[in-house]
């Protein structure tokens, strides 16, 4: 079931070993990163770990994002990461730190040929700008944040629905699940019909237990508990 998953599976994170490790999973085919993961991974030189990735990686999507909030800087970014390879998907948020959007932006990479991922997307509107600035012919990928979405207590189902919608009528972009926050959003990204989720390396390791039954589960979960109270010396008699 594991190996035949309809929908892509990207590895989202910012750890070589992580990845190299991840890559092993036949049905993982892409990479993406954002700049808290970067940090969360030690990562001291971007370029050098960019160039890396793109050198170990060279038949998976890579998706790195630019730094600078202007739009003059985000350009010139946006160009030098396009330039690391063919497989190289440049994430532009989709509104500034000042909340303006990104669109214009987009528009004038993608005429340019630049494969992007359009990122941070969390409402309807924002996938419907964003699609209409991909230049046709292009690949482009459009991230929708359906776990930060239900962070706040949204039901995201209709958001995501709705995406899915849009994007099908639009061959230059592929709708990506991202903010992904437990095994079962893989299955509802599929059954939904987005093309693309990005799961990080802890949820995939979770994908083992596909397939376990209830009674497996409780059985394990108890044997975990058994295992760290060995392994604690607590007591309570």
């Amino acid at each position: 079931m594991i190996n035949s998953f309809k929908i892509k599976v990207y590895s989202d994170g910012a750890d070589i070993d992580d990845m190299r490790e991840v890559a092993k999973n036949k049905f993982v085919s892409g990479f993406t990163t954002n700049p808290s993961l970067m940090k969360k991974a030690g990562i001291t030189d971007y370029m050098v770990f960019a160039k890396k990735v793109v050198s170990e990686f060279p038949h998976y999507s890579v998706s790195f994002e630019v730094f600078s909030n202007d739009q003059a800087g985000m350009l010139k970014e946006a160009e030098l990461l396009h330039s690391l390879g063919k497989n190289v998907y440049v994430k532009i948020p989709v509104i500034t730190t000042d909340g303006k959007s990104t669109a214009s932006l987009i528009k004038k990479l993608s005429e340019k040929g630049v494969s992007l991922n359009v990122t941070a997307i969390a409402m309807i509107d924002q996938v419907k700008e964003t699609v209409a600035a991909f230049a046709p012919g292009t690949t482009n990928i459009v991230s929708i944040f359906v776990g930060r979405v239900a962070d706040t207590g949204a039901d995201p189902t209709e958001f995501v629905q709705q995406s899915v919608d849009i994007v099908k009528k639009h061959p230059e972009a592929n709708l990506l699940w991202a903010s992904t926050r437990e095994v079962l959003n893989i299955f509802q990204a599929q059954k939904m019909g987005v093309d693309i989720i990005t799961v990080p390396p802890t949820i995939i390791k979770k994908l083992t237990n596909v397939g376990k039954t209830a009674q497996q589960v409780s059985l394990g979960t108890v044997l975990g508990f058994e295992k760290d109270i060995k392994a604690s010396g607590l007591k309570i008699l």
